[in-house]
């Protein structure tokens, strides 16, 4: 089953899921909970409406196709089409449709939130550590930083991508949330035609589902506190669509007697100030619920006003 996976797969460059542990199993034919590993986040897949083998077999394609984007995307990789770009300074890079359409949609972000949302801003990790210790970076470390932000200061003309020496392009914020609809999509497409079925997909608490429970009635699933051993402060029924989380619960900086986020202003180089401790958003896709949950971060104080003006449900933790 694994060789037949992989050949309905769409495989990076030496991609070898081999690589990686097997994904864990567990439960019964009532619900079959999935586990493994991916994007530094414990990923979980729920699965009702089949026998072990079916569940098995789902869980090796939802688990190859993570895998795949990580591999291919991560700037961890240093082989990986992201690496290749970021190291061709000035020199244009052909990417692929599937990268196209990332950036592509990043574009669209960038532009909508007058360059707070900006795939090229990662390179600020150089300077801030975001561990709960009290170091901030000099203000010429951030001025020198800043000067390599900025997407209006790429050169995209798809398929082609050329990037000024020092930039690198960044997709962290939008990686995990572009996996998760991409494996719902998977477990949809792969699912056995003779039976009724349905899955929840949760990487590290950004979330999708295929639907409805099979006896009709919404998943339930915790927005998490920021404070308080992580522990559920909210409870959302989802049926349809997807949920996802920006917030500072697991990185930040005490500064000045401060609690700094991980989200950073790249028009400033600073954690956006007075942002919420953290934001869930339901939205129809993933990524959808992503890019709106980290925009209301980058509003700051008016993180509430921009999220009603949506339309969608949300969670604000202050």
């Amino acid at each position: 089953m694994l060789t037949e996976a992989l050949r309905c797969q769409p495989i990076a460059p030496e991609f070898n899921p081999a690589a990686h542990p097997i994904p864990v199993l567990q439960g019964a034919p009532g619900m079959w909970r999935g586990r493994f590993k991916a994007m530094a986040s414990d990923c979980e897949i729920l699965m009702e409406g089949m026998d072990a083998e079916v569940a098995a077999h789902l869980l090796r394609r939802a688990a190859i196709e993570a895998w795949r984007i990580e591999y291919k995307f991560s700037r961890y990789v240093t082989d990986n089409l992201i690496a290749r770009i970021n190291r061709a300074a000035r020199q244009p890079v052909k990417v692929d449709d599937e990268t196209a359409d990332l950036f592509d949609f990043a574009t669209q972000c960038f532009e909508l939130s007058g360059g707070l949302f900006d795939i090229s801003s990662g390179v600020l990790r150089r300077i801030w550590r975001f561990d709960g210790g009290s170091h901030v970076p000099s203000a010429s470390a951030i001025s020198s930083t800043l000067a390599l932000i900025g997407w209006h200061k790429v050169a995209w003309d798809r398929p082609y991508l050329t990037l000024l020496p020092g930039m690198e392009i960044d997709l962290g914020g939008i990686g995990k949330e572009y996996a998760v609809d991409k494996v719902v999509q998977v477990l949809r497409d792969h699912r056995p035609a003779w039976t009724t079925t349905s899955f929840l997909v949760n990487f590290g608490g950004d979330l999708a589902c295929t639907g409805p429970r099979l006896d009709g009635s919404a998943w339930c699933v915790g927005v998490e506190s920021s404070e308080h051993n992580h522990a559920a402060v909210a409870q959302a029924r989802l049926a349809t669509g997807a949920l996802a989380t920006s917030g500072d619960s697991r990185r930040f900086v005490r500064w000045q007697g401060k609690r700094l986020g991980h989200i950073l202003n790249p028009l400033t180089g600073w954690p956006v100030e007075n942002a919420p401790h953290a934001i869930s958003v339901a939205a129809p896709s993933c990524l959808h619920a992503g890019m709106l949950s980290t925009l209301a971060m980058l509003q700051g104080e008016q993180a509430e006003a921009f999220l009603a003006a949506q339309g969608l449900q949300f969670w604000v933790q202050r």
